[in-house]
C-alpha cells in the first residue's frame, strides 16, 4: 500500500480521513457526518444519530 493510499480527500473543503482494506476503501463516519452536517461536534452527532437509529430498528454493526 503506497502513502497515496492512506490520504485525505476533500469534500465541500472538508478532509475525510480513509484507508484501503480488504480490496475496498474505507471512510471516517464522523469526517463524513462533519462535512454533511457542518456540526461542530460530529462525534456527539454521530452518537446521537447511532443511539435514534438503534431506537429505530436500524442495525449499524454486526452483532459479534
Amino acid at each position: 500500500m503506497s502513502d497515496s493510499d492512506k490520504a485525505l480527500v476533500v469534500f465541500q473543503g472538508k478532509k475525510i480521513r480513509r484507508t484501503w482494506f480488504t480490496d475496498e476503501w474505507w471512510f471516517s463516519v464522523v469526517d463524513i457526518v462533519e462535512a454533511l452536517t457542518e456540526s461542530g461536534r460530529p462525534r456527539k452527532y454521530w452518537s446521537d444519530l447511532k443511539k435514534r437509529l438503534t431506537e429505530e430498528g436500524f442495525e449499524l454493526s454486526a452483532k459479534i
